[in-house]
């Protein structure tokens, strides 16, 4: 099973939109459920009884179920938003040893850079394989609330293709024993 996250609680989101994309062209490669935070409602990570809250195991169970994340992200002030923040944060350990890429939507073109701390923190805490190939997007790229740039729509496909071959070849590397 894969995840697409939409991360934003915004109701015009851009980056759900390249979330949705993403979910159609991986759903037909394989089975993957969308997971919208707006259905979600999650309490802000307080280290202790927000653990409790409804929601938390339930998207915990989700994410770690799942073989491929990908999460959709705004992008606020030259960093990504405070919802996919806590939603790892709240979710912890359900990251370990996935395989995630990222879809970003900014204002401006000047934030592309600004996923590499989640990524890191993935990459460091959980021994996720993070796929380089991440997209990013900024306002040009929507009009009409839809996704209007065909170079973006090709990015997200070539982000969906590698996230899959990077997520079975992680798979088999995991299954392989060492004599």
């Amino acid at each position: 099973m894969n995840l697409v996250i939409s991360t934003s609680l915004n109701p015009d989101s851009n980056s759900r939109l390249m979330a949705l994309k993403a979910f159609e062209l991986l759903n037909k490669i394989e089975k993957t459920e969308f997971v919208d935070l707006r259905e979600y409602p999650l309490p802000i990570c307080d280290g202790d009884s927000a653990y409790a809250e409804p929601n938390v195991p339930v998207l915990t169970d989700k994410i770690k179920t799942a073989k491929l994340i990908l999460l959709a992200v705004p992008i606020y002030n030259y960093s990504y938003s405070a919802a996919a923040k806590n939603l790892v944060e709240l979710t912890g350990q359900a990251w370990n040893e996935k395989t995630v890429g990222f879809l970003c939507a900014a204002g401006g073109k000047n934030s592309y850079m600004s996923i590499m701390a989640l990524a890191n923190n993935l990459m460091l805490d959980f021994r996720c394989i993070i796929n380089p190939r991440f997209v990013y997007a900024d306002g040009s790229s929507f009009k009409n609330d839809a996704l209007y740039d065909a170079e973006i729509e090709n990015r997200i496909e070539g982000l969906v293709n590698t996230s899959v071959v990077l997520a079975k070849s992680t798979e088999k590397v995991a299954n392989l024993k060492v004599e």
